[in-house]
């Protein structure tokens, strides 16, 4: 019982995060948002969805001890959100707004990291972390240039029920810093090693609150 039960446990966890990842991943596919804050919220999301990844990577690969399994949650993370765009379809908004699977190449340097260093957790804390946050920003600026122009977009596909105050306007790149990349890299890779730690010790906790 106390082993179906904690397997319960981690498996909840691992789909909180992930459908969290996934409402992240939406806000920053919104056309709005790039449009009214353009660079500023690219880094933000970049950030947040570093940081969702590689908690509930790390917590899974470190669940599971199988090098790949970052990589597999990764391609969860995808799917949700595939699925939940999927609905902006009867919403009346443009399908071509669907993100690609921008988390997989880290989520491997994520394993590659743990099974390059022969399943060492703090190595991997480390070197996954930092791998994570540097790239993430990376990728997710080839998700951008994927998609439709903003801009564009958002006139083409105006929201029936958008207040005043958040009528799409041309967007000030550059405004608040000249490397959004370059930044959310910086930021990422710091931030990613703290919640790599919280993926492993979540781990711990679930073991010992289970085994009370």
């Amino acid at each position: 019982l106390m082993v179906w039960l904690r397997r319960c446990t981690h498996y909840l966890f691992i789909v909180v995060v992930a459908v969290n990842s996934t409402l992240l991943t939406i806000n920053a596919g919104d056309y709005i948002f790039y449009t009214d804050w353009a660079w500023t919220s690219y880094t933000v999301f970049s950030i947040s969805q570093t940081l969702m990844l590689v908690v509930g990577a790390t917590y899974y690969l470190t669940f599971t001890g199988v090098p790949g399994t970052a990589t597999y949650y990764a391609l969860i993370m995808t799917v949700y959100t595939w699925v939940a765009k999927g609905a902006w379809f009867a919403l009346g908004y443009p399908y071509d707004f669907i993100v690609t699977p921008v988390w997989l190449p880290s989520a491997m340097l994520l394993d590659l990291a743990y099974w390059a260093t022969k399943k060492n957790k703090h190595s991997l804390i480390l070197f996954g972390g930092v791998l994570v946050g540097m790239s993430l920003p990376l990728f997710n600026m080839v998700n951008l240039i994927t998609v439709a122009d903003p801009l564009e977009t958002a006139f083409k596909y105006p929201r029936p029920t958008l207040p005043p105050y958040m009528t799409p306007i041309e967007p000030q790149v550059g405004k608040f810093y000249n490397s959004p990349v370059a930044l959310g890299a910086g930021a990422g890779a710091v931030l990613s090693v703290t919640f790599a730690a919280l993926g492993c010790k979540l781990n711990t906790w679930t073991y010992r609150w289970m085994a009370a």
